[in-house]
């Protein structure tokens, strides 16, 4: 499981040196995450075996939340003025992501030849 972990840190690092290095806009955890997906595919047995770390590791997502929620405390004084556009900000994003997704959802299918089941 140590090692495991050591892998998926691993990447980041070296996502993190790639990005810095090559002077890259994408930050060195997505190129860490997409390094790790390209030999996942090229080495399907490595996925098999850190599934439970990798399992593990997601059912405690949400402690990641955590810094998240106490930077809002920290800055509470500064979430009164920038609250609205903030909150505003974070809605529309999330309901252009939304409707981005479903819309790539039906033309994929749409793509595939998958009938389209929504009632008329």
């Amino acid at each position: 499981m140590i090692f495991h972990f050591g892998l998926f840190l691993g990447f980041q690092l070296i996502g993190e040196i790639l990005a810095r290095i090559l002077s890259l806009s994408l930050p060195g955890p997505v190129i860490g995450m997409i390094l790790l997906a390209a030999l996942l595919l090229l080495q399907p047995r490595i996925g098999h075996a850190i599934e439970k770390t990798a399992g593990g590791f997601l059912s405690h997502l949400s402690l990641l939340f955590v810094p998240a929620g106490v930077g809002v405390v920290q800055y509470f004084d500064q979430m009164s003025e920038i609250g609205l556009p903030l909150a505003a900000a974070v809605i529309g994003s999330t309901v252009l992501s939304i409707g981005a997704g479903a819309l790539t959802f039906k033309y994929v299918n749409r793509f595939r030849g998958v009938r389209d089941e929504t009632p008329e």
